[in-house]
């Protein structure tokens, strides 16, 4: 028995998961017109990512894959309240957790021109504030945290339906939207405070990347489908409480069904999927796989012409190892 049927035939890997990845291949086979020999080799170094067993890949994130006219700039000041059993890092050997945590980030976006196609540089720094409280080996364990976390950068291109285009030319992409593909990369900085002594921490004291395609469709001139299958990879934290720390790669999904009412204006219907990021500590046994899902919706409501709310609310769905929380987050977002 393969690798790959061994791992359906344990549930490592669901088929929703199978079929978003087989969703997107599909999608990129199309957009580029790539021979099937191409398109079973991206399969299987996708699916090689996913059999890997892939830690933080709770997002939500519609419209990432969404164009704007070349030159935009946005900032955003985003508030998010969790409850529940949430971790800065959800892999921590920690069970029975109940946290209610307060995050405060701000994040600036900027749209520009790289060889003809749209692309775009984003860069968040978080603060937060909560406490949290838990069993470690048994014995009840809590902290209070304030501080800043991990900052990310976030780069992104579009590969094909969407090259460099100025406010007219969105408009005219706006009233008949083609499929749109791209390619992201997701970067977690080890900035945030850190104190080696302890478990629970704002920062992870490591890198971390993912790698990410979207694929967005459109099933009418107002609404859309959107995927994206990425995946977590992750550096080595050598100061975990005297000992060295890994983690395993992590293959995150998630799809979106956007309703578009006017410019600016949209809701969508969130879903992800995320599976693996098993820790082991000084070699050891790994710990903690991850196997979890989570169910939102998104509000983004313009006003001012530039001006513009975003609300977002989402739970656990399915989960393993952490993730059973709810999220709401309200965010305010300024374009020029």
């Amino acid at each position: 028995m393969t690798a790959a049927v061994k791992c359906l035939a344990t549930g490592a890997v669901s088929r929703y998961t199978i079929a978003l990845m087989c969703a997107t291949v599909m999608a990129i086979k199309n957009v580029f017109k790539i021979s099937r020999v191409t398109t079973v080799y991206i399969a299987l170094v996708l699916l090689h990512a996913l059999l890997w067993n892939v830690a933080s890949a709770q997002e939500l994130t519609p419209r990432a894959y969404w164009p704007l006219p070349n030159g935009t700039n946005v900032l955003s000041v985003a508030y998010q309240r969790s409850e529940g059993d949430i971790l800065v890092d959800p892999s921590l050997p920690i069970t029975g957790v109940d946290s209610t945590i307060d995050f405060l980030q701000v994040s600036y976006q900027r749209t520009v021109n790289v060889a003809g196609r749209t692309a775009g540089v984003q860069l968040s720094v978080p603060y937060s504030r909560g406490s949290t409280a838990g069993l470690i080996d048994g014995e009840f364990r809590s902290r209070d945290t304030s501080g800043f976390g991990d900052a990310r950068l976030r780069l992104a291109i579009n590969l094909a339906g969407a090259p460099s285009m100025d406010h007219t030319e969105i408009q005219a992409l706006r009233s008949k939207p083609p499929v749109i593909a791209g390619a992201s990369l997701l970067i977690q900085l080890p900035t945030g405070e850190y104190d080696a002594d302890k478990l629970i921490n704002l920062g992870t004291n490591r890198w971390a990347v993912k790698p990410a395609v979207g694929v967005i469709w459109p099933i009418h001139p107002t609404w859309l489908l959107e995927f994206e299958t990425g995946v977590w990879l992750f550096g080595d934290n050598d100061d975990f409480v005297g000992q060295t720390r890994e983690q395993k790669p992590l293959l995150s999904t998630e799809a979106h069904l956007i309703k578009r009412i006017r410019p600016g204006f949209w809701v969508s219907l969130d879903v992800n999927y995320y599976v693996g990021g098993s820790t082991r500590i000084n070699g050891g046994e790994s710990l903690n796989l991850q196997r979890n899902s989570r169910i939102g919706a998104t509000l983004v409501v313009p006003f001012w012409q530039r001006h513009a709310l975003r609300g977002s609310f989402s739970t656990g769905a399915t989960t393993n190892v952490g993730g059973d929380f709810e999220i709401y987050s309200l965010s305010y977002l300024y374009a020029w």
